[in-house]
């Protein structure tokens, strides 16, 4: 057992410890309190210092664009077909890519979901997992956690220039619904084969691989930035009773109420940087606070590698200076996160019965200067500054 004591603990649960204690077993935290009995167990002195649970970046491409290297290390987008469902990123991820240990050493990440980029309509399924280990199927949490799906100028553009479809925003959405009647009659044939052998559909990757979508075993990954887009990806999600987040929600602040209207979670960013393409015009930092304030669920993403990934807090600071409460702030990047990927049974908060991923800071981690003391995951110590 590891008993993490005198701590300014923020559980992301309603509760702050001003000078607090976590104890851990077994991978699990068991105890959280202010004064634990030191029985038996390995003591961690916090000092005074931020006690989180580990953050979580909702949204990025961890492993699938390994650093300082191109082609050899670029594998998240499969350009030669827009629909790609089949494609799982756990085949293309590569643990041992140094942005894992920044995560969790320099940013105090400690689980992320990663997939496919957006260059087509449906890139294929995404998975959440751990930031420490060396085996990918040792650090997986959920698998396939969503399938990512692109609108707007991404896949029109990659495609367009092949002089293949989608070459517009109509293009995008009917070849998205052409899978999915597809999927849906698929699935039809495969229920009715269960009462008769010879309606059995031929088996098709493809269609295999979108009928936990449509059991809703799995959401849709949006990626949309113009409102428009948005609308769009809303009204397919609904015409196939699919679950689905919006992801980037760049221009999202412009259609609030209609996105709380519809009841959609969304993961915002990366709001660092220039605005490098025309769907971008209206990115902000204040769409985060200005969602939340509409009364969206909201979580905050790096991208990554648009943004690094340890980066994570510093986005989240951001949104807080544009307006977003630091309570809002910290829970786009702990327990929101962890609910929008339908994982809060398991990790976001300092809770008894979830996993011990937990971080101490040397300050609060929205100062520009705060670095992690240690980062625990799964009641392991990943990284301790000497």
């Amino acid at each position: 057992m590891i008993l993490i004591k005198n701590g300014k603990i923020l559980t992301m649960a309603g509760q702050v410890l001003e000078s607090g204690a976590v104890l851990v077993d077994g991978g699990k935290i068991v105890a959280v309190g202010a004064n634990l009995p030191e029985v038996d167990c390995q003591v961690i002195d916090a000092n005074d210092q931020y006690v989180l649970p580990g953050f979580i970046d909702a949204h990025c491409h961890l492993g699938m664009w390994e650093s300082g290297i191109g082609f050899e290390g670029d594998d998240g987008n499969e350009f030669t077909d827009p629909i790609t469902p089949h494609l799982r990123a756990i085949d293309a991820i590569n643990p041992m890519d140094e942005n894992f240990e920044e995560a969790r050493a320099l940013g105090g990440v400690t689980l992320v979901a990663s997939g496919p980029g957006s260059a087509n309509v449906m890139g294929g399924q995404f998975v959440a997992l751990k930031t420490y280990g060396k085996v990918m199927d040792e650090m997986i949490v959920k698998e396939p956690i969503a399938m990512k799906i692109a609108f707007g100028e991404n896949p029109k553009r990659f495609y367009g220039e092949k002089g293949k479809s989608p070459r517009t925003r109509m293009g995008t959405a009917a070849e998205l619904r052409n899978i999915l009647f597809k999927a849906k009659d698929y699935q039809a044939r495969l229920l009715a084969s269960e009462n008769d052998p010879s309606k059995k559909p031929a088996f098709d990757f493809k269609l295999e691989a979108l009928q936990g979508l449509l059991n809703k075993e799995i959401h849709l990954k949006a990626h949309a930035h113009r409102a428009d887009d948005i609308i769009t990806a809303i009204r397919i999600a609904k015409e196939f009773d699919l679950k689905m987040t919006l992801e980037h929600c760049t221009e999202g602040h412009l259609i609030a109420d209609y996105i709380k209207q519809e009841g959609y979670q969304v993961i915002v960013g990366p709001s660092f940087g220039a605005k490098t393409k025309f769907e971008l015009q209206n990115k902000t930092f204040e769409t985060p606070g200005v969602l939340a304030q509409a009364g969206v669920k909201v979580a905050i993403m790096t991208d990554s590698p648009v943004i690094p990934l340890h980066h994570l807090n510093m986005c989240a600071a951001l949104s807080m200076k544009a307006g977003m409460t630091e309570e809002d702030a910290l829970k786009a990047i702990t327990i929101n996160a962890a609910e929008i990927l339908e994982l809060d049974d398991r990790v976001g908060s300092i809770e008894v019965g979830k996993d011990a991923d937990l971080v101490i800071w040397d300050r609060h981690p929205f100062d520009l200067q705060a670095r992690p003391v240690m980062t625990m995951i799964d009641g392991k110590v990943v990284h301790q500054l000497d």
